[in-house]
């Protein structure tokens, strides 16, 4: 029987003595913490507990922010990751002196590449101990300045609220991103009077971060646009993390334009629109006389921008001026909030339809609908394939026929999430999480956190490889204890099958098989011993009546359920077998 956790309750005399501390005008380093988050409108943060930073969560409690502690560090700073890219507001991540923040590094590179704006605040020994060796010292802000945008330590408990608000601004500067902040143990505890507070006041530190670029290439934009035949449109993850989903699907159905998306841009269209494509984005490439690429760099997910039709015009809209067109030359490059340019560029065109350009781009997307549908025709007989042991396909393919209207998908592996993203369509924005650029396992379980958090009406489903999952369920437990379970898949080969191919393909069976494969574990207990549904499905009928079953078990336990699904480790994405991961 898996009991609720204990919460403490019990009064002291010295938090008699604090409170009292606090009304007579005196305030401590981590209360000031605390306001200045909540001046953010920060509701919520992850940690896992430390002597170095306890005094936050005490101001935390005062001002009514949600503390969710974990097991683990990375899974916290996955979870303010995931929390940030599920809610558009800033995520925070609280950690202690040295090991509390070396385990959150991964969550924080994640955040990075994958422009997310999450404070990382961070714990030190005393500035009184300085370079004698304290308990969890170590060089934070140098070894963090590589992956944020700031990284900066505070030396005065006058300057803490301060110092905070300026790690904020620097998340939402340009792209967003992550920003680290060290503040030593003494520096939190000590209490100083109010009046000596630097405290910026909420909602007067930051600007508009909304910016149109020059009018003149909206202009620019807009006539290229109207004048084209055969347009294509590619939305990146900066279109759903700042919001601007509305005018980016407004654009596409306004000026009828094909349009194809990248990571967390999945789900702006529903499938069936007919605007939404995903098949054919190779065809649609290779011959459009006009690419438009919104929010996403040509890193290798984009051939660094070799997959783009050379005869084409290009156009790039980016909110980092340091991305456009780097990796490939473009014939227009426009940085600011995609949002505000795609609504600024539907009213320029508006009234100034080039009806003969218009025809044949109607023509030109029945030509890519078409394709799609020959595309689709092809991938049926793996979705449906009755092969044993299962086909990964098959997989992604009953998860799809199972998602809801509600349902948040997160993929969290190598092939998992490469092959269900053929399949998987989810039906609104903003419900497919991933890992990203930096393609990190074990994400899944702190996006599963923090999505559950963030959307307490919606469903929430990790489809999980065998590799990942071992990485970070435990925080499983951590879901069930803040009452927001989900629904976990695992895709099981034992094996880190993504790297297994390449190193079969260069090394053959008698060397290829190292450092790679993994026990045959039945996961399904693990969700058992959490006290909830656990299931193992070797059959591919039975994969739909697992699913079923596992999200009926969600909903009357409130416990997380694992479906264990065993699939061939002989299949390979397409991408893992081209190897393009690595080009």
């Amino acid at each position: 029987m898996i009991s609720e956790p204990k919460v403490a309750t019990s009064t002291t005399a010295d938090d008699t003595l604090k409170r009292k501390s606090r009304d007579a005008g005196v305030v401590s380093g981590g209360h000031l913490v605390a306001r200045a988050l909540k001046n953010e409108g920060v509701d919520t943060i992850f940690t896992l507990c430390g002597g170095h930073i306890i005094d936050i969560y005490d101001g935390c409690i005062d001002e009514g922010i949600r503390i969710i502690d974990v097991r683990h560090e990375q899974v916290a700073a996955h979870a303010a990751d995931g929390y940030a890219r599920q809610t558009g507001k800033l995520g925070v991540v609280v950690t202690t002196a040295g090991p509390g923040c070396t385990n959150a590094v991964t969550g924080i590179a994640t955040a990075f590449r994958s422009e997310s704006p999450v404070l990382h605040i961070g714990g030190q020994g005393g500035i009184t101990q300085h370079m004698m060796g304290s308990l969890q010292d170590l060089p934070h802000t140098e070894m963090m300045r590589p992956i944020t945008k700031f990284s900066e330590g505070v030396r005065s408990t006058e300057r803490v609220a301060d110092m905070v608000s300026m790690a904020i601004r620097a998340c939402f500067a340009g792209a967003p991103g992550p920003a680290y902040l060290e503040i030593p143990r003494d520096v939190l505890d000590r209490e100083i009077e109010i009046s000596k507070a630097v405290i910026p006041a909420a909602g007067q530190y930051r600007a508009s971060v909304k910016s149109l670029g020059d009018v003149a290439d909206i202009e620019k934009l807009a006539d290229i646009l109207v004048q084209a035949e055969r347009p294509v449109v590619l939305y990146g993850g900066q279109v759903w993390s700042s919001r601007g989903h509305k005018e980016a699907i407004d654009l596409v159905r306004g000026l009828d334009i094909p349009a194809y998306f990248n990571g967390a841009s999945r789900g702006l269209l529903p499938p069936g629109d007919p605007h939404h494509f995903d098949r054919t984005r190779r065809e649609g490439f290779d011959k459009a006389d006009v690419i438009l690429i919104v929010g996403t760099p040509f890193d290798f997910r984009m051939g660094y921008g070799k997959r783009l039709g050379l005869n084409a015009k290009v156009i790039q809209i980016d909110q980092d001026y340091r991305t456009v067109g780097k990796n490939r030359d473009i014939t227009l490059g426009l940085v600011g909030d995609p949002g505000t340019i795609l609504g600024a560029v539907l009213q320029a065109a508006s009234g100034r339809i080039n009806k003969g350009a218009h025809e044949k781009r109607r023509a030109w997307m029945k030509q890519l609908q078409q394709l799609e549908a020959t595309a689709t025709e092809k991938l049926m007989p793996l979705f449906k394939s009755n092969s044993s042991p299962i086909h990964p396909y098959r997989v992604a393919y009953e998860i799809n026929e199972f998602l809801n209207d509600d349902t948040i998908y997160i993929g969290d592996g190598g092939d998992v999430v490469t092959i269900s993203a053929q399949a998987v369509r989810p039906r609104n924005p903003g419900q497919w999480m991933d890992p990203g650029a930096l393609g990190s396992l074990g994400v899944g379980t702190g996006f599963a956190i923090a999505a559950g958090l963030a959307n307490p009406e919606k469903e929430v489903m990790c489809y999980y490889g065998d590799g990942a999952f071992s990485m970070t369920s435990f925080d499983m437990e951590t879901a069930n204890r803040f009452g927001v379970p989900y629904i976990a898949v695992i895709g099981n080969n034992s094996a880190m099958n993504q790297i297994r191919y390449g190193q079969l393909a260069k090394y053959g069976e008698e060397r290829g098989n190292v450092g790679n494969l993994l026990s045959d574990i039945p996961y399904g207990k693990f969700a058992e011993m959490l006290g909830g549904h656990g299931e193992e499905v070797r059959d591919p009928a039975q994969i739909a009546g697992a699913l079923q079953r596992a999200r009926d078990a969600v909903r009357k336990t409130r416990r997380c359920a694992v479906v264990n699904i065993w699939v061939d480790p002989a299949v390979y994405a397409p991408g893992t077998m081209a190897q393009t991961m690595y080009k």
